[in-house]
């Protein structure tokens, strides 16, 4: 079935969140001028009576115009050089709001990763309450810091959090690596563990929504070790989070239990669709209720979002499940969508009982929760899973 190539969990493409190879970055374009076919070269006519000549001599054969040869097909070098050269960092235009700033975080190697932060404003005593945790944000696929900064940011900050969003390589105004896709599990948790490290102040609280959840999960199944390889968190939570398996149980669950939402997700985020139908990218992201004009917006920031896939699928998929938390002394929340088209019920329970939680399921908001119709309404469920936190820490 035409679909089937789409979904399948092995092949080197995802229906549900990359960014995947298939829908990578463009190569640059190669041309060649080729002369518009003459007279001469077109097929003669059946049905014209041919020239009849006297002798051999009177015979006269046109010339033929010789077209241009083609030019060879670029090597693998060649076209590696094209990838090397391009430009280190490409722009995606989010307007920052009052209060907040961009920097740039340099990484070991030399690459860039886009930071959008807001901190609290001036605080005010308040007697009996401790100094809030920072917040670290990681985005998913065709997202970057920018999804964090419209919504959630301002509303953290003003709690007393201090605010960090972070875009992930080759996403947002991050650096891109010279490789075919952003990076691994491995090295995106290596480049948040590398920001925490050197420019925050105290463990934070690690956010991750939809394939970022993943990255999270993977940051947590390193501080289990006798040696953490990454700083200490204060707690983590997972919003919309691809499951500790990934993603190839929901693909199989959508094409058996729902065949036309299969397609539908396949075409929107495999074959990018979703970039050029504004009825399908609210359907894949947010709920009916948005205004179409928000959505427009979003659809832009997406589609100027990721220059490279997050992941190869084929060696993410093969990498799963992510390892086990066997201490449980970090705090998980775990938090689904009531309407979310791309994880199902099933996803966000798997991945409530790999954390031996209880998952917390948001009525009347979609996947991109964050930045839905009633994005509140997850910030307040966090806002009081943090108080109670701050509470059981003292």
């Amino acid at each position: 079935m035409y679909y089937l190539k789409f979904f399948s969990p092995f092949a080197n493409s995802s229906p549900f969140y990359p960014n995947s190879t298939l829908s990578s970055a463009p190569s640059q374009a190669r041309t060649a001028h080729i002369g518009r076919p003459t007279a001469s070269h077109r097929h003669p006519n059946p049905h014209q009576t041919p020239l009849m000549a006297t002798s051999a001599s009177a015979l006269i054969r046109p010339r033929l115009p010789i077209s241009p040869p083609m030019p060879a097909r670029a090597s693998p070098a060649t076209t590696m050089t094209r990838r090397r050269t391009r430009p280190l960092r490409a722009a995606c235009a989010y307007a920052l709001q009052e209060g907040q700033s961009r920097r740039s975080h340099r990484l070991p190697c030399g690459l860039d990763l886009e930071v959008i932060a807001q901190h609290p404003p001036a605080p005010a005593p308040t007697p009996g309450r401790s100094e809030r945790p920072p917040l670290v944000f990681v985005h998913g696929s065709f997202h970057a810091a920018w999804c964090w900064a419209e919504r959630w940011l301002p509303f953290f900050s003003r709690a007393g959090f201090p605010c960090f969003a972070l875009s992930l390589r080759a996403q947002g105004e991050s650096s891109i690596p010279s490789e075919a896709v952003a990076g691994t599990l491995e090295t995106h948790t290596g480049d948040i563990a590398d920001f925490i490290r050197k420019e925050v102040p105290s463990p934070p609280i690690l956010i991750g929504h939809s394939f970022g959840g993943l990255i999270v999960q993977q940051y947590i199944s390193c501080l289990h070790d006798s040696e953490p390889l990454h700083p200490k968190l204060s707690g983590a939570i997972l919003v919309c989070s691809v499951p500790p398996s990934g993603n190839s149980g929901l693909v199989w669950r959508y094409l058996l239990t729902k065949p036309i939402a299969a397609v539908k997700v396949t075409l929107s985020l495999a074959a990018k669709a979703y970039a050029k139908s504004l009825p399908l990218c609210k359907e894949t992201f947010f709920s009916s209720q948005m205004d179409d004009e928000l959505v427009l917006r979003y659809q832009d920031l997406m589609k100027e979002s990721s220059k490279l896939p997050l992941f190869d699928l084929r060696k993410l998929n093969a990498a799963l499940p992510v390892p086990s938390a066997t201490n449980g002394t970090l705090e998980v929340l775990v938090m689904g969508a009531r309407n979310d088209f791309i994880v199902d019920a099933e996803g966000l329970s798997e991945t409530a009982r790999f954390y031996n939680v209880q998952p917390v399921c948001v009525e009347g908001v979609a996947h991109d929760m964050m930045l839905d119709y009633s994005w509140e309404k997850g910030a307040e469920i966090i806002l009081s899973w943090l108080d109670e936190l701050a509470t059981r820490s003292v």
